[in-house]
Formats: structure tokens, C-alpha cells, sequence
């Protein structure tokens, strides 16, 4: 596999080579998943009280951590048992947030219902497997959906501040894919 132990995909590549560097190697990448976990009481927090010019991008860059860490660990050789169950958490922790902070308001309630109950199956099987002596871990189609998820949170937060209702709309829909990809990141032993 060359330099690394790890599989390390494109993206961990272009990252690697546009910002990793600048990270020091004393930034771990599990520091990187604790500093989501911290700063999503705060992202919740701001967007609550509808300052979204701090609120949004804080969240975008909250929600980029979750790139960061994963791209450390693969190019650094730094993937562990406590990275790969933690760092999920760390994601469903701002995801979900946000999710019920957002959608019960602007997105069809069948639809959160639906996103909030497809995540916590993932995390009880995550925490069935765990016991079990596995780890699950996040695969392609879990990042996807992480990524779907993000911008559908984006776009609710854009509308509210624009009063584009559409953009409600457009996120519902997104919603629902993220559902779908959730369904077979978990059908591939992944969260």
C-alpha cells in the first residue's frame, strides 16, 4: 500500500496536501473528534438563538472536523479501536443536535422522525457489535450520508435565514436520502 498501513482514499490525499500539513503532529486525530464533541453545545447553542452568520459557518467547520480527524488517522497511521467508535458518536452528537433542533420545525415531521429513529439504530447496533468485541466502523456510505446530512442542515439554516422555503423542501428530500444511504452503510457493517 505503499507509505501507509491503511487504506487512504483520495479525498485523505487532497486534504493531506492542502492542510494536514499545517497540523502539527501533536494534534491527534482523536484530539480533533474531541474538539467536535466540545464545540457542538456551542454550534446548537448559536443557532438556537439565531445568530447564524457565527452559527453557520461554526457549523461547517464543526462538521469538517469529522473530515479532518478521519484523514489524519489514515495518513498518519493513527486509526484506533477508541477513533473508530468515538468518531461516529462525535458526528450523530452535532448531527443529531441540529436535527432536532431543526427539523421538527422545517422539515416534514414523518421525515425526522424517520432520520432521528434511522440514527439511533445505528447507534444501538454500533453499541450491540461493540459488545460483541466489534467495532463498526464508518464506511463510505455512512461518510455519504454524513455529508448528505450536513448539507441538508445547511440548507435549513440558509432558508431560515433567507426565507427561501425551498430550500425546506430541497433538505427534506435530502433528508430522505441520507436515510437510504444510512440503511446500507448499516447493511455493509458500517455507521
Amino acid at each position: 500500500m505503499g507509505k501507509y498501513q491503511h487504506e487512504v482514499y483520495l479525498h485523505d490525499r487532497i486534504l493531506d496536501k492542502l492542510l494536514l500539513w499545517i497540523i502539527p503532529r501533536s494534534v491527534t486525530p482523536n484530539s480533533v473528534t474531541w474538539l467536535r464533541v466540545i464545540l457542538t453545545p456551542v454550534v446548537v447553542y448559536v443557532n438556537y438563538v439565531g445568530n447564524f452568520h457565527i452559527g453557520i459557518p461554526l457549523f461547517l467547520f464543526t462538521a469538517f472536523t469529522d473530515a479532518i480527524d478521519g484523514s489524519l488517522a489514515r495518513t498518519r497511521d493513527q486509526i484506533t479501536n477508541f477513533g473508530k467508535l468515538f468518531d461516529p458518536f462525535a458526528d450523530k452528537l452535532l448531527i443529531g443536535s441540529m436535527m432536532v433542533l431543526l427539523l421538527f420545525q422545517h422539515v416534514n415531521s414523518r421525515v425526522a422522525y424517520t432520520v432521528i429513529a434511522v440514527e439511533i439504530v445505528l447507534m444501538v447496533a454500533a453499541t450491540v457489535c461493540r459488545l460483541m468485541g466489534k467495532v463498526l466502523q464508518a464506511n463510505v456510505w455512512g461518510k455519504i450520508k454524513m455529508m448528505l446530512q450536513v448539507f441538508a442542515v445547511c440548507l435549513i439554516l440558509v432558508g431560515m435565514t433567507s426565507g427561501n422555503t425551498f430550500l425546506f423542501i430541497a433538505a427534506t428530500w435530502i433528508f430522505g436520502a441520507a436515510v437510504a444511504f444510512a440503511i446500507v452503510s448499516l447493511f455493509f457493517h458500517g455507521i
